[in-house]
């Protein structure tokens, strides 16, 4: 698969974050990758479970807020990790949270799954940071 039909992944419940990164990622990314996002952690555990063996709908990259509604990012870490092994890519995970709570920071980095914890509002470099190495 080519950099440039690499699919990246939002789950955040907030539509103002939605818009943000859909924008931000128009700018920093010429390839336009395509954009999954989902509202909670549930819509998005039902798309890779429905997906997990078809490469081409499988995100790359995953940007997941903590603390939404329905299925929190918690909640979608334990879930993702019983699922992981039948997923035919590997994921990369970023935690993208308002939290600055170091208790959740240390939590997020007990999963082996995630890449890095970052602290909303993500920037320009942040991102295209995260998308060049998918």
């Amino acid at each position: 698969m080519t950099k440039n039909n690499r699919k990246l992944c939002l789950v955040d419940d907030d539509v103002i974050h939605q818009f943000i990164i859909k924008k931000l990622i128009q700018r920093v990314d010429n390839e336009k990758k395509d954009l999954l996002v989902f509202s909670n952690g549930e819509e998005a555990i039902r798309h890779l479970k429905s997906s997990y063996n078809d490469i081409e709908q499988l995100p790359d990259l995953i940007l997941l807020d903590l603390n939404m509604p329905v299925m929190d990012g918690w909640e979608f870490l334990d879930e993702y990790n019983s699922i992981a092994p039948l997923l035919k890519k590997k994921i990369k995970i970023y935690i993208l949270s308002s939290s600055k709570n170091p208790e959740d920071i240390k939590k997020a980095m007990t999963y082996t799954k995630i890449s890095e914890y970052i602290t909303k509002p993500i920037n320009e470099t942040q991102l295209s940071s995260i998308i060049e190495e998918i």
